[in-house]
């Protein structure tokens, strides 16, 4: 075979090559330009005129919108997944702040829509020393929601105080930390913040523990490279009065 023939063949091959290689890496770049939704709930119940009425979402709605994730291609995510959002289509995260017993709604609904296709998971953010009471999660409850794969356990502090007055942020912070992860044997790497209150100096004293911390500023989250950007991550409220068609368009960034 002469040289030219060789060399020709060759650069097809090297043609090829380079093409294959981009149609591969093509999906995982469309997928980090996506505009990611991170949705806040608090109470999974039906509400019967005791506190904010917005702070609720009836199973019945739960399990709507859930199963509009899972028929349209979403992909549900913890924090402990957070590299894992550029390598799959539409990624969500499902987070619960307080940690109310009403919560164990959420976790029957996983478990009734999780299929080989399907694997459904959210974020529950504790408040640790609330743990127990009896509008709360127990520990057991905890235990059993991590074991199955269906839920992260997460702080929410360690009594729900507005992080810009208080003094020990060790305790608030740190305790609330390391009591979660002795109840979980889990990692906790992400703080919401009460109130969505911060300043400087929260989110200065949250990287000392946390690897995220989280807001309620009312956007999707788009990776912009700004400072502290993973200790302001933006969530969006579903509220009781939500419908399917407000739901969809908030999930689909429309």
């Amino acid at each position: 075979m002469k040289r030219v023939e060789v060399r020709r063949i060759m650069k097809k091959i090297l043609i090829i090559m380079l093409f294959v290689g981009f149609v591969l890496q093509y999906p995982s770049q469309t997928y980090a330009d996506q505009k990611i939704p991170i949705l806040i709930y608090h109470s999974i119940d039906d509400f019967h005129g005791h506190g904010a009425i917005d702070l609720y979402v009836s199973p019945k709605n739960f399990e709507e919108q859930m199963t509009y994730l899972r028929n349209h291609g979403f992909t549900l995510l913890s924090f402990e997944q957070w590299k894992e959002k550029s390598k799959v289509k539409k990624p969500i995260f499902i987070t619960f702040d307080d940690g109310y017993k009403n919560n164990l709604n959420a976790f029957t609904i996983f478990q009734k829509l999780k299929s080989d296709r399907f694997k459904p998971i959210g974020t529950i953010f504790a408040i640790s020393e609330f743990i127990g009471r009896t509008n709360r999660l127990s520990e057991t409850d905890l235990k059993k929601m991590v074991e199955s794969g269906m839920f992260s356990i997460q702080s929410h502090t360690a009594t729900h105080p507005d992080l810009m007055k208080v003094k020990d942020y060790e305790y608030e912070l740190k305790m609330s930390k390391e009591k979660i992860q002795q109840i979980t044997g889990k990692p906790v790497i992400a703080l919401a913040y009460p109130y969505s209150l911060y300043n400087k100096k929260v989110v200065e004293e949250t990287k000392k523990y946390y690897s995220f911390g989280l807001t309620t500023i009312p956007k999707l989250y788009t990776g912009q490279s700004i400072p502290n950007e993973l200790f302001l991550l933006p969530r969006i409220y579903i509220k009781y009065s939500t419908t399917i068609e407000e739901f969809a368009n908030i999930v689909e960034g429309r």
